[in-house]
């Protein structure tokens, strides 16, 4: 039986991130590798880079790219059309850059795709050629803000690695890209394929979708205090200990009232919903990775009891446990 090509269009342009082209690529040309080794015939994954015009394009990395074919020539029936982005460094922070003349190609050759992806900032393209609007979508984090302010239409969540909404998938940022082409790999050809070329690319885990972008210890910037970066270091590696705020104070030598108004002024955020935050974390990964019975995952994460990850959970990501796992448990 013949391999059936499943053509993957990656849009370049001057300054566009590398990894959010080559990432992809290599995952996709992975699993025709992988899916031979499997199933004895390759996954039939053809790549294209199209540009304005054949030949090559300056990544915002310096490294030069060579596209296949220019916008005009994309036609015909396409399997995926994936979008990177590219920003504007400015003294305020990244500002994601919206071309129209590649806004009005994406309008045009989208609706021949089986589906449609962004990469980081790309989802501020798909967003201008209205692909967005009514849904649920993510980018990278620095752009999250801009991508809500500039499309009302469109529900930004900054939180997760990538989103699925119908036929339009958008992902986080930078090394994130890789995530979703797992995930793109994963909806054609199984989680066995899927995780076979993750574990061709090192990667710890195949992360899903629901994961955060960030880190509870990444998603705070570092202290002015060195001694409250060391009690986060803390924190994180002593979770099934006592974190109350008395004992955390006790470890600083502070006065519990001067300890939370310090912690609160260095992080932004209270003592308590912290460690709940890290333990929520480390709750996830339990949830995602094992098998441990939901009493260890509690115990280990420093919860106490069932009861307590329960309303955790609720409180900050709106399930239960066991609804987690079922969800996002990755199998070896």
């Amino acid at each position: 039986m013949p391999t059936t090509t499943r053509l993957v269009v990656i849009a370049v342009f001057p300054d566009v991130d590398l990894l959010d082209v080559t990432g992809p690529a290599e995952v996709f040309a992975l699993a025709n590798r992988e899916a031979a080794r499997v199933g004895g015939r390759a996954a039939g994954y053809e790549v294209r880079l199209a540009g304005r015009t054949r030949g090559e394009v300056t990544t915002s990395a310096g490294v030069r790219l060579v596209a296949d074919c220019a916008f005009a020539e994309v036609g015909g029936v396409l399997d995926t059309l994936l979008v990177p982005g590219a920003v504007e460094m400015l003294p305020a922070g990244p500002v994601a850059r919206i071309d129209q003349d590649i806004v009005e190609w994406i309008k045009q050759i989208a609706p021949q795709a089986r589906r449609v992806a962004s990469v980081c900032v790309g989802a501020h393209l798909l967003a201008a050629a209205g692909l967005l609007d009514g849904r649920t979508a993510t980018t990278h984090w620095s752009t999250a803000a801009q991508l809500a302010a500039e499309n009302p239409a469109v529900t930004v969540d900054p939180d997760p690695i990538f989103v699925r909404s119908g036929k339009v998938w958008t992902g986080a940022g930078i090394s994130a890209c890789m995530d979703l082409a797992l995930a793109l790999v994963a909806e054609d050809l199984g989680e066995e394929i899927a995780l076979a070329v993750a574990r061709q690319l090192v990667m710890y885990l195949k992360r899903q979708g629901g994961q955060s972008q960030f880190s509870v210890p990444l998603s705070q910037p570092p202290a002015a205090r060195r001694d409250i970066d060391e009690l986060r270091v803390f924190i994180t590696d002593h979770l099934d200990g006592d974190l109350s705020a008395a004992a955390l104070a006790g470890r600083m030598c502070l006065s519990e009232r001067h300890f939370a108004r310090v912690f609160r002024q260095e992080t932004g955020t209270s003592a308590a919903t912290y460690v709940e935050a890290a333990r929520v974390e480390a709750a996830r990964r339990l949830l995602e990775s094992t098998d441990q019975p939901l009493d260890q995952v509690a115990t280990g994460c420093g919860f106490g009891s069932i009861e307590t990850l329960h309303r955790a959970l609720r409180k900050q990501i709106g399930t239960t446990p066991a609804a987690y796992r079922r969800r996002f448990r990755t199998t070896n």
